[in-house]
């Protein structure tokens, strides 16, 4: 929210388009897509195989940039950067969540979480406190020192969730975060998003096939043939019922 009370944009994106050629074939991934995103939303996109959808979010995260158009993350135009200026960008304003886990495999989880700080040359010290504190905030400050082997997946996918965290990121992007969870802990993960948007205000764009999950989210995207088809806020977002119970604070 803005000093006055206002929403404050986070997410400008306007006109968007991203054009793919091979040999004498075209495709139109994306074709003049405008969207706005407020800080503290929590944002599900939907579509069918094909539909843009993942397009979007790596355009969103600045996995990779438009054909055309603009686009604006916290106020800074990031639209035509190149690959090392939209790393930087990625490292300051986003957290990732993929529905592969991208945990190193013989590495604790304090030290995964503790990678995207890293790379911002933090000293070991205060990367160990805030890695600590990120992994409480997911409920697992009794995991430190387990290897992904030591734990479950939906375990491994909150040691993933704490290290998007970890840089106290003005937006969370899941792509399929629930992808390879059963249902039970599909719930805790849900339950999880929902508290850090619900209780820290953290702005969460998710995209995902399943309707049940986007509808945890308190605005729905449905994104078809390149284009946003329907954007509608969800009246009663559907609660998780599997509460997650953390502990501490967000770094």
């Amino acid at each position: 929210m803005s000093e006055a009370g206002e929403p404050r944009p986070v997410i400008e994106i306007e006109k968007l388009e991203k054009i793919y050629s091979q040999g004498e074939i075209v495709h139109r991934a994306l074709r003049g897509v405008s969207l706005t995103i407020n800080s503290g939303e929590f944002v599900g996109i939907i579509g069918p195989s094909g539909s843009g959808k993942s397009t979007l979010m790596n355009a969103i995260g600045c996995l990779d940039t438009p054909t055309r158009g603009s686009y604006r993350l916290a106020g800074h135009d990031v639209s035509g950067l190149d690959a090392d200026a939209r790393a930087l960008v990625r490292n300051r304003f986003l957290g990732f969540v993929f529905q592969g886990f991208n945990l190193l495999a013989r590495t604790s989880a304090l030290e995964n979480v503790e990678l995207p700080l890293v790379y911002r040359g933090i000293s070991q010290r205060e990367r160990h406190l805030r890695a600590a504190r990120a992994l409480a905030l997911v409920g697992l400050i009794d995991r430190l020192h387990n290897t992904p082997a030591q734990l479950s997946g939906g375990q491994q996918q909150r040691v993933a969730i704490a290290r998007a965290l970890v840089t106290d990121p003005q937006v969370l992007l899941a792509d399929e975060p629930t992808g390879n969870l059963d249902s039970k802990t599909t719930e805790d993960i849900l339950s999880l998003m929902q508290l850090l948007n619900r209780e820290r205000g953290l702005t969460i764009v998710m995209v995902t096939h399943d309707p049940e999950v986007a509808r945890c989210a308190s605005r729905l995207i449905t994104v078809r043939d390149g284009l946003i088809e329907r954007d509608e806020r969800v009246a009663n977002p559907r609660q998780a019922v599997r509460p997650v119970q953390t502990e501490g604070h967000a770094p």
